[in-house]
Formats: structure tokens, sequence, C-alpha cells
């Protein structure tokens, strides 16, 4: 699930560390050979510059060069002073516009008119199409395409606001333990994991997936209307924003009461094979590691024990300030993995018609307290609890 929210006010960082993310930014633009970076409303300007406006028809972009004069943000008058109170305006200059005016124009006149740009990948088709009318011979890109790991590596704030999202995450988890399952309906204990994440400080619950049974073989299915019942095997995959970072976690637990047959004996044999397909998924995080070797450690686990056919995603993704974004733990991903990365391992199985299983830790790469692997920034338990 992709959240598009953005650090709350009060839990900004200071101007300098927004500064910094600036000159990176340049610098990965001109690694690439761009000539700058175009950054709308939504994750990305709220990394970039603590500013995190609505997403409307009018255009806000913030423009960042490889090289030559610094950022600018093309924003509507009647926004100027908001943005002047962003934790992240020092430094920025500023050109308004009116509403009647040609905002692409105006944004056009920071440009080269030759010039190719990364736009973040939230921005409007309104907008990058204006901006192709206004610069025919300038070429645009999206951020996933040109710079892919802008907003990877983590700094030791960063991780540790992903750290305490994830506690925060374990804690939902433990709650909803002590909740009934068996006779509700899947709905009713998402609402349940909702207010539980809420209570553990999340500002923003993103997904409360609650699948129970054959919708457990469903990756995606949201909580719905079936009773859930004794003996189901039920997948509760939660996450949101908590201090702007955010949660993304997955568990798979037994309801009480089912009879002790063939159909209990494959869900545990299965929820083993995804624990240490998970397990060997997180020790394939070593130095010289690609994306592609944790999902190919993951994957070979469940491939070995016959059901490589069920697994049916990818292993992992980054999380950051939303809780989907690059890098991708996925074959054909050779990225190497660089120390303060945060993705996650997730490694399933899904059975159409009868049950799946997942289980999904964030983990952040080759940290000071362990630079040979990773930590894990979820620490509940992955054996198979049983709730009533």
């Amino acid at each position: 699930m992709t959240s598009t929210g953005a650090a709350r006010p009060g839990a900004a960082f200071g101007s300098d560390v927004y500064a910094a993310r600036r000159e990176r930014a340049a610098a990965h633009a001109r690694a690439a050979g761009l000539a700058g970076l175009l950054v709308s409303p939504g994750p990305d300007l709220a990394y970039f510059t603590g500013y995190a406006p609505p997403e409307t028809e009018r255009l806000t972009l913030l423009a960042i060069p490889a090289d030559g004069p610094g950022p600018t943000v093309v924003v509507p008058l009647l926004e100027r002073g908001d943005l002047a109170a962003a934790p992240g305006a020092d430094g920025l200059d500023v050109v308004t516009w009116r509403d009647g005016d040609d905002e692409h124009d105006a944004a056009a006149r920071l440009l080269r008119a030759d010039g190719s740009y990364a736009v973040s990948d939230a921005t409007w088709a309104l907008h990058v199409l204006g901006l192709q009318r206004a610069l025919p011979g300038a070429r645009f890109t999206a951020f996933t395409d040109a710079v892919p790991t802008l907003r990877a590596v983590k700094d030791a704030q960063e991780v540790e606001r992903l750290a305490a999202a994830g506690a925060a995450a374990d804690a939902a988890f433990a709650d909803v333990l002590g909740v009934a399952f068996a006779g509700r309906r899947e709905r009713d204990v998402a609402a349940d994991l909702d207010r539980f994440l809420r209570a553990h400080g999340h500002e923003q619950v993103d997904f409360t997936l609650v699948c129970s049974g054959p919708n457990g073989a469903d990756p995606h299915h949201d909580a719905g209307d079936r009773v859930i019942e004794p003996g189901d095997l039920v997948v509760l995959d939660f996450g949101g924003l908590r201090d702007g970072y955010g949660s993304d976690t997955s568990r798979t637990v037994l309801v009480a009461g089912g009879a002790d047959d063939a159909r209990a004996a494959q869900q545990r044999e299965v929820h083993d094979v995804v624990r240490r397909a998970q397990q060997a998924g997180v020790e394939a995080v070593r130095p010289g590691a690609t994306c592609q070797d944790v999902d190919r450690a993951a994957r070979a686990v469940i491939v070995e024990a016959g059901y490589g056919e069920h697994f049916v995603h990818r292993t992992g993704h980054g999380i950051g300030t939303t809780t989907h974004e690059p890098p991708y733990m996925v074959e054909g991903e050779d990225r190497p993995v660089e120390p303060g990365m945060c993705f996650s391992v997730e490694p399933g199985v899904y059975l159409p018609g009868r049950f799946g299983v997942r289980i999904e830790d964030i983990v952040v790469a080759f940290p000071p307290d362990a630079p040979e692997g990773a930590r894990r920034l979820n620490t509940s338990t992955r054996d198979l609890l049983t709730v009533r």
C-alpha cells in the first residue's frame, strides 16, 4: 500500500537537514546527467522542504538545478505565506503566480529550454503536459526511472523514526491478539487495528488488511464482510505514518477451534516455510548483496518446499516517508544494497480457495549495530500464534 502523507507539524527536521537533502538531490541529478529535478506536492516536496500543501490543480513546483542557481519554488501567491512557514523554507528562492497567470510559463522560465529533468512521481499529468507545451525542446522523466534511490538511504534520524513506527505497529499487533476474531467480520478486526495504530502514535493509517480463510490467498484482499471462522488462518497486513515515517508489517495468525485435520497440518507447514523464507531473506542482507539477492534467498526456500508457483509477488519494497518506495527486492534489480536502506522482507504463499500466509518485517541494512547485515525494525514474534 502507498501513502502520500508527509511529516505532521511538530515532527519536522531542522532547516539544515532539508538543505542537505537538496544538495544531495542536485548531486543525484548531476550523476544522472540531468539538468535538474522538479518536485511537486507530495512526499518528495515534504522530504526536501517540510512543506506539505494540498494537492490541487494549482501548480506548486520545487526546481532543484543540477548546477548553477539554488533551488526555487514556484507557488501560488495565495499560498506563499504557508510556504514561508515551512521548516525547510530557508535558502529557497520563491516565484509566485496569480490566478489567471500562465503558471507553467512561470515555471518554464526557471528551466533550460533543452534540458532533461526528472519529475517527482506524484506530479499531475496536467502539469507535466503544461511544461512540455511551454518547453517543447525539454525532456521529462519520472524520479523512479531517473533517480530511483534519491530517498532510499536513510540517515540516523530517519532510521530512528522508522524504528519508532515499527515499534508502534508491533504494539498494535500485541493489542489485536487480545480481541475476538471468530464470529466477527474482517472489517471489524480491521477497525480494531486502525484504532490500535492511532493509539500508539500513528497520525495516518494507510491500510489494515484482514484476510481470513480463502481470502488470505489474495495478497491485497481488503477487509470485507466475511465472518471469520474457527480454524481460519488470518493474514494481517497493516501500517501507516508515525511522525511522517512509515510502518508496514504482516503477521499470520490461527483462529482457535478448528479441527486438527489435514488442513491444519498444511497450514502449519506453510507457515513454517514462509517463516524460514523470511529469515533467509533477512540473512541475505550482507556486504556485496544486491536487491535481487534478497528476493532470491527468500524465494529459494519456498521453491524448495514445493510452493514456488504460489509466491506471486516481490519479496520487498523500500519504506520512508511513504510506505512503498524504492528500492524493490525483486528479480532483475541488481542495484547493491547500501548502508541505511530500509525495506520490507515479506515472502508469502497463497493457495487459491484455501488460505495464505505472509510474514513481513522492515529492516535497515548495515546499521552501526549490525554492520555486516540487517537489523529488524519489527520485533514481534514470527511464530504462528493462536487467537480466539
